[in-house]
């Protein structure tokens, strides 16, 4: 399967910004997507991509090909693989990242019973009193105001992925500081959509505590995020003698938490 090229070699012809629209030419979108990878606006079902990884994470991708990427970004949660993440699976894989015992418990309160519901409408109008997340369902768990990644079947859309660091990432570099996630958040923003603020405010928030490098989070970190791959890394070298060296603005071991 070929990629895709554009008419005049590198970029569309058409129109991709108008006057009175500032936005518009503020945050471009990534023209070269398709360039590397092929039908960036088709969304991967099992498989997290981008320009530096047109494949992903192979073996990654192959471990969990019968789950989609958003399935797979929650997996790590999945403690004894049996398609539910209850309240104390929530606590021991935020242990397991390294956080501490106080926003272990706040992570758990905030995911479990804000998202077990959503996902439990797949098999009951009846809340589920044990507020656990159903994995075959999480999608069911996207909201609104997020940065539209993954589709709302859990896929993961390189397009818009890409656009992301294309529209915030001011230097260039495949980074995105403190102020420049705010950026995105407030830029995907849908109206009246509080829930949708807040839920992408945590998300993006705990994203940053546990990543950042320097005063920025990385393309590949996040997109690490996104399938879940990089939850995994850190918990294996979390348990070497080499610390965790990203993440709280710290270099140094997190097993004091």
């Amino acid at each position: 399967m070929g990629v895709p090229t554009y008419t005049n070699g590198t970029e569309p012809t058409f129109t991709r910004s108008v006057a009175h629209s500032s936005v518009t030419s503020q945050r471009p979108q990534a023209v070269d997507a398709a360039n590397t990878v092929s039908y960036p606006s088709i969304a991967r079902a099992n498989a997290a991509v981008s320009i530096d990884k047109p494949n992903g994470d192979a073996g990654y991708s192959e471990r969990f090909k019968d789950y989609t990427v958003l399935q797979q970004h929650v997996l790590f949660w999945d403690r004894d693989g049996d398609g539910q993440i209850f309240p104390y699976d929530t606590y021991i894989g935020f242990r397991e990242l390294g956080f501490n015992i106080l926003f272990s418990i706040f992570a758990m309160l905030i995911i479990n019973v804000n998202f077990s519901y959503p996902t439990r409408l797949a098999y009951s109008y009846i809340p589920d009193v044990r507020f656990r997340l159903y994995v075959p369902s999480i999608h069911k768990a996207k909201h609104g105001s997020d940065s539209g990644v993954y589709d709302t079947e859990g896929r993961f859309l390189p397009q818009k992925f890409e656009d992301n660091f294309s529209k915030w990432d001011k230097r260039g570099d495949g980074t995105l500081t403190f102020w420049e996630l705010f950026d995105l958040m407030k830029g995907n923003r849908c109206a009246a959509d509080p829930y949708g603020w807040g839920a992408a405010f945590f998300e993006w928030m705990t994203t940053w505590l546990l990543i950042q490098q320097d005063g920025k989070v990385y393309k590949e970190d996040v997109r690490g995020v996104y399938d879940g791959s990089i939850f995994w890394r850190i918990r294996e070298q979390r348990m070497k003698t080499k610390p965790w060296r990203q993440g709280y603005g710290l270099t140094g071991d997190y097993s004091k938490y």
